[in-house]
């Protein structure tokens, strides 16, 4: 089980590095044709669009298993003591049931989409694959955030 998930990570982790390339390329593009040829690729904002919500909802699960969110460390002097556990405890619950319940929402935001037939403005791709992707993201992210630390993204990969 543990190396179909490291696999399994280490393809999206290729995936996220892919459509980050493209989105770089697509948008330096459409700036040197926009800027010098007065022509910008047509649907360009779109699928930067997609692109973004792609990557950022790809990669949270993975952001959210290892822990790697931004905090604050301001309190940690106190709320990093044996005595504080339960406050510890508490935020990730906290944690896991707001993502849980933006998944929860993000399921009806698929079905209506979907019975609307809504679509990108430009190159009318369905929004409701996205949703979905929104909704299963922030569902595996509220589990990943119940479960252990799994090892950093950084982390050098083991030869087993």
């Amino acid at each position: 089980m543990h190396s179909f998930l490291q696999k399994t990570r280490k393809a999206i982790e290729r995936f996220l590095i892919g459509a980050l390339l493209a989105m770089v390329f697509l948008t330096f593009a459409d700036v040197i044709g926009r800027r010098f040829f007065g022509a910008p690729i047509y649907g360009a904002h779109d699928l930067t669009e997609h692109l973004m919500a792609l990557i950022v909802f790809s990669g949270l699960p993975l952001l959210t298993s290892a822990r790697g969110h931004l905090v604050v460390d301001l309190f940690d002097r106190f709320v990093m003591t044996n005595a504080m556990r339960w406050w510890r405890g508490l935020t990730t619950l906290l944690v896991a049931v707001i993502l849980a319940l933006i998944g929860y929402q993000f399921i009806f935001a698929t079905i209506d989409a979907n019975q609307i037939k809504e679509v990108s403005q430009e190159l009318l791709i369905p929004r409701s694959y996205f949703y979905a992707l929104i909704s299963l993201s922030c569902f595996a992210s509220a589990i990943a955030a119940l479960l252990p630390p799994s090892a950093p993204l950084n982390a050098p990969e083991e030869n087993t």
